[in-house]
């Protein structure tokens, strides 16, 4: 059975996408620990990072870098944190959530998000990511 992460790339349910390319595509997540916090995941439907092709690790890192430099000024923190967790969908996936300290990792702060407010996220991070 497809990942959910599967069934929002292709179409057949609905995503809050900020970037895409041939082999990636980053969404913001429906639960956001904080506002912004994006997920950058592969196309290709692999359950664990560290079985990604090399060049399509190294692809996500660089879509993560460039998605984290556009959403520094949009959201007042102190930096982007990084973060590959991977128990809550089997389908690689890495967490871009802008953060002042530590705490703000924990998935304790996930909260349901209005899609409206999801809709203006993604577009501000979208118009910030083509720069």
């Amino acid at each position: 059975m497809a990942s959910v992460f599967t069934l929002i790339i292709e179409g057949k349910i609905p995503g809050h996408f900020v970037y895409q390319d041939d082999i990636a595509v980053a969404i913001l997540t429906i639960q956001p620990i904080r506002e912004g916090h994006v997920l950058v995941i592969p196309r290709q439907e692999i359950d664990q990072w560290s079985d990604l092709p090399v060049d399509v690790a190294a692809h996500l890192m660089k879509v993560s870098h460039k998605i984290a430099n556009a959403m520094k000024p949009l959201f007042p923190c102190t930096r982007i944190g990084v973060m590959i967790a991977g128990l809550e969908v089997p389908h690689t996936h890495i967490h871009l959530v802008p953060m002042d300290s530590m705490d703000d990792l924990s998935f304790s702060f996930a909260k349901n998000a209005d899609q409206e407010a999801l809709k203006k996220t993604a577009e501000k991070i979208r118009t910030a990511v083509k720069g």
